[in-house]
């Protein structure tokens, strides 16, 4: 089961919806639903879904929806160099701070910086951004798991950490800003809910970039090639920190293009992840 945040002709205001075969939405309105923060807080939610689902709710063709990033105030924050590729990949871009990202990978401490508020993040079909200043931006397809204010996952989407890695191999201090600007985060069509840990480790993570409808690049890996366990992220996550709304952790990315590649605008970013969905988002210049 999987769940949204939608518009549509009847639903002018964003509603909550649950989706069991990707044809259609149930809008949890019926129930009583009237916010994505309150549900994730329900006791035993696949539960509670599979009672509301088997009623008799309205049903929606996708057809007649627009699905927005299924988030509302939660803080969104990015674990970094997380798979082998990813370390590799920073330590090619920045002579002056390779040290760091090799120790980081396997230093107990995991890298942890916050992305964006849950305002901010765009959903499916919305813009990403490339920084004006920037000449070398690549998105970063990743799992992101879902947590509620008691720090409880209850779920997985997909997220587009949008990066822009001349700024960031410059100087390793001006991460905040490689990583942190209008329209750098993308969101998903759904949270997952339900999955085990082990689920999550058999899904693959597919990236297409397309530049005036042709594949410019492709590439995949898999969840398992992640270093740390879901668990451990987010216990480093939830140490020493509240999260009243609660939040989301994009846990890093295995795919990375060629160091010759970046971005234009106008490109398109098609990222898929088994058992979620696809998130696809057009580029322009921010």
């Amino acid at each position: 089961m999987k769940l949204g945040r939608f518009q549509s002709a009847s639903h002018p205001f964003p509603c909550v919806g649950l989706t069991l075969d990707d044809a259609e939405v149930l809008d949890l309105s019926g129930v009583g639903v009237q916010s994505l923060t309150q549900l994730l807080e329900v006791p035993d939610l696949e539960s509670t879904l599979k009672r509301w689902a088997s009623g008799n709710l309205r049903r929606i063709p996708i057809s007649e929806v627009c699905l927005g990033a299924p988030i509302e105030n939660q803080e969104v924050w990015a674990a970094g160099v997380t798979y082998l590729r990813s370390k590799s990949a920073r330590m090619e871009e920045s002579d002056f701070s390779a040290t760091a990202y090799d120790r980081v990978y396997a230093a107990d401490r995991p890298e942890l910086f916050f992305k964006s508020p849950g305002a901010k993040a765009v959903g499916p079909g919305a813009p990403v951004g490339i920084r004006s200043d920037a000449r070398w931006s690549v998105p970063e397809p990743e799992l992101v798991l879902v947590f509620n204010r008691r720090g409880q996952r209850v779920g997985f989407t997909i997220g587009n950490d949008m990066s822009s890695r001349d700024i960031e191999g410059e100087n390793l201090l001006y991460l905040p800003q490689a990583k942190t600007y209008r329209a750098s985060c993308a969101l998903g069509p759904w949270i997952r809910v339900g999955a085990t840990e082990d689920e999550a480790r058999s899904w693959s993570i597919n990236l297409e970039i397309r530049r005036d409808g042709a594949p410019v690049f492709q590439g995949s890996t898999q969840v398992s090639q992640l270093k740390r366990s879901l668990d451990e992220l987010a216990g480093w996550l939830h140490r020493c920190q509240d999260f009243p709304n609660g939040s989301m952790l994009l846990t890093g990315t295995g795919i990375v293009p060629p160091n010759e590649f970046t971005l234009a605008a106008g490109d398109r970013v098609i990222i898929e992840i088994d058992g979620i969905g696809r998130l696809e988002n057009p580029v322009a210049v921010v």
